[in-house]
């Protein structure tokens, strides 16, 4: 099934619209980074915000400060989160686990610990 083809001001407003969720999403971004804002933070604003609900989980700990591809990617794993999975696809208890896990490892941008 082919998508029928956008008119020009249809075409402008989905590039002004993906435009507009990039920005969102490399704000919280920062903000993690910077420690105005907590995980529990971002994944409640997700529930309201569409661009942050489709930013991927393991983007979400990237951004934190000593989290890259592989402490991520095992983070996720030993909390049985799929690496493909969004912070709209998260269950309750695995929002849980993810902000019990930062706090017990006391994960936090101004706070980070090498050992896990």
């Amino acid at each position: 099934m082919s998508l029928r083809p956008l008119t020009e001001q249809e075409r402008a407003e989905a590039l002004a619209k993906a435009a507009a969720a990039r920005a969102a999403r490399a704000t919280a971004k920062d903000q993690l980074k910077s420690g105005t804002l907590s995980v529990a933070d971002l994944l409640s604003s997700g529930d309201g915000d569409s661009a942050i609900a489709r930013m991927k989980v393991s983007e979400m700990l990237e951004a934190l400060p000593g989290i890259g591809r592989v402490r991520a990617a095992a983070i996720m794993d030993e909390l049985g989160i799929a690496l493909s999975r969004r912070l709209r696809g998260l269950g309750v208890h695995q929002r849980r686990a993810l902000v019990d896990f930062m706090n017990e490892k006391q994960i936090h941008p101004n706070t980070v610990q090498r050992n896990m």
